[in-house]
């Protein structure tokens, strides 16, 4: 098994990343995200990380999406919450992508937080996971991500509240979805545009700044 997963992410992700008009990674990176696929795999045939199986279609659904996001959120920014984390996305490309950004991942789940700390000691990143729901953190960030959440509504309302002044609340969502979940969220936020992420039909990154 190993040795059919090796090698999996490097030239097909790189590949996806150039049509999705994306610079591919350097040879460094590509080896974390081989580590990071080959784990993502094993796990997810006993605890169900994702519904996605096929190797490919977890580089151009989950990993192309995930990079994107990290590449456009601004530089300005040095603690990230993964709200609702699951398999670590887009958090853990976040930290492999931008190693500035001290990443926590939360995660409520108690075998999806194991696979999240075997992954991040696996790839010998210094992100933090924390196992249990993200709205009983105390602390405040730079940023606060959000994909795939369950009750999508009621976790961004309250993710909201985990964003310093000043801060970003960043969305990978529907298209469609946004004007409800903006609602959700209430007053308080400015956003900006929508950036389209490749390799999707319809979905998005909406990032908000966060007024008061």
């Amino acid at each position: 098994m190993e040795n059919e997963e090796a090698g999996l992410a490097g030239l097909p992700l790189d590949r996806l990343l150039q049509q999705a008009g994306l610079v591919p990674l350097d040879p460094g990176k590509v080896k974390q995200f081989d580590i990071y696929l080959s784990l993502f795999i094993r796990w997810n045939a006993r605890i169900n990380l994702s519904s996605v199986r096929d190797p490919g279609e977890i580089l151009e659904r989950h990993f192309v999406e995930s990079i994107t996001c990290a590449r456009a959120l601004p530089d300005n920014i040095s603690t990230l919450l993964d709200f609702g984390s699951g398999g670590g996305l887009p958090g853990i490309p976040i930290a492999l992508c931008r190693p500035e950004i001290a990443v926590t991942l939360a995660e409520s789940q108690g075998k999806k937080a194991a696979f999240l700390q075997e992954a991040v000691r696996m790839l010998g990143i210094p992100t933090k996971v924390f196992g249990g729901r993200g709205e009983t953190l105390s602390q405040q960030f730079d940023c606060v991500v959000l994909r795939a959440v369950d009750k999508m509504a009621e976790a961004v309302r309250s993710a909201a509240q985990l964003v310093r002044v000043g801060g970003y609340l960043a969305l990978m969502i529907a298209s469609a979805d946004a004007p409800q979940l903006q609602s959700a969220v209430g007053e308080g936020y400015t956003w900006g545009e929508e950036l389209p992420l490749p390799r999707s039909t319809g979905r998005i990154l909406l990032c908000g700044v966060r007024a008061v």
